[in-house]
């Protein structure tokens, strides 16, 4: 099994075009590494490759990546894109893929009817792109040798979807985890989450590799640097530091290896040399990076 992090940052990326925080000036200046939006690709043969999420910035992520270049005049190796939920910056880049390539398009039910109402991706010519329906906790080949399962993690609906009342901690087909096994390895995806309940440590124990929420490094960090009105708990995102962070969640945890993706522009973690970056690595865990490559 192989696992390219195509991007590593949260929605708008680092820099974010609008933003001048401290992190954006510093990854504008080359000072700390850039993040383009959240997405991998991974296989479990080197051949056939699977997308999972397809940000804004997918185009120069799949030229950034050899695994991911035509072999041939016309062609690629991508066979297939699952998506965790209908955010914006997981779905936007399907739009890059609307060149006549055949592919299948997993999500769950609740998930391609929310692309189904934007006729932009009709685009997607249905002849070409299969879009198939996924059930939770079902497994299901995503890749040749690649199996993959969907399970329900604590979210939201999507921003543009929010109505007067917003269900932080909604379990069901919006906001989804993935296991995925090939060749004795077992790893989970999981970009967006709310909260680490105990079920979800039960189920991750022993993993080869966990990709995980790093969104936020203090729920109240957007409010205090002054680039929101939001906490992370009410975007849908579990924090990684206090009491109910996921660094201590999964501190005692047994896995292989541990990495935080889907950083936001905010986050300390995306400075090497912040304090922060260094308890994060004392606790055994690794800052995902654009092009980090995974083997298990």
């Amino acid at each position: 099994m192989r696992i390219v992090i195509l991007g590593s940052g949260a929605g708008g990326g680092l820099p974010q075009w609008n933003c001048g925080c401290r992190n954006c000036d510093a990854a504008r200046d080359g000072r700390i590494p850039a993040m383009s939006q959240s997405g991998i690709a991974i296989s479990a043969n080197g051949r056939d490759w699977a997308l999972i999420n397809a940000s804004p910035d997918l185009r120069q992520q799949l030229a950034a990546s050899v695994h991911l270049r035509p072999q041939r005049l016309r062609g690629s190796p991508i066979r297939s894109v699952l998506l965790t939920n209908g955010d914006i910056d997981h779905v936007a880049g399907l739009l890059t893929l609307r060149e006549g390539q055949p592919f299948d398009l997993y999500a769950t039910p609740a998930i391609h009817a929310v692309l189904a109402a934007n006729p932009m991706l009709a685009a997607l010519d249905p002849q070409v792109v299969t879009r198939r329906d996924l059930a939770l906790d079902q497994p299901f080949q995503l890749t040749p040798g690649l199996m993959a399962t969907l399970f329900a993690v604590p979210g939201k609906v999507p921003l543009y979807l929010e109505g007067d009342e917003v269900d932080t901690g909604l379990m069901g087909e919006q906001t989804v985890g993935v296991e995925l096994s090939a060749n004795g390895r077992r790893v989970f995806y999981i970009p967006g989450c709310a909260s680490v309940p105990g079920w979800l440590r039960e189920r991750i124990a022993g993993a080869d590799a966990l990709l995980f929420d790093g969104t936020l490094w203090s729920d109240d960090e957007m409010l205090r640097e002054g680039l929101g009105r939001k906490t992370g708990r009410r975007m849908g995102h579990v924090s990684v530091s206090g009491p109910e962070g996921s660094l201590d969640a999964l501190r005692d945890v047994p896995l292989r290896a541990r990495i935080y993706v889907h950083l936001n522009n905010s986050n300390p973690l995306v400075d090497p040399s912040s304090p922060e970056r260094a308890a994060a690595e004392a606790a055994g865990w690794q800052v995902g990076r654009d092009g980090m490559e995974i083997v298990p």
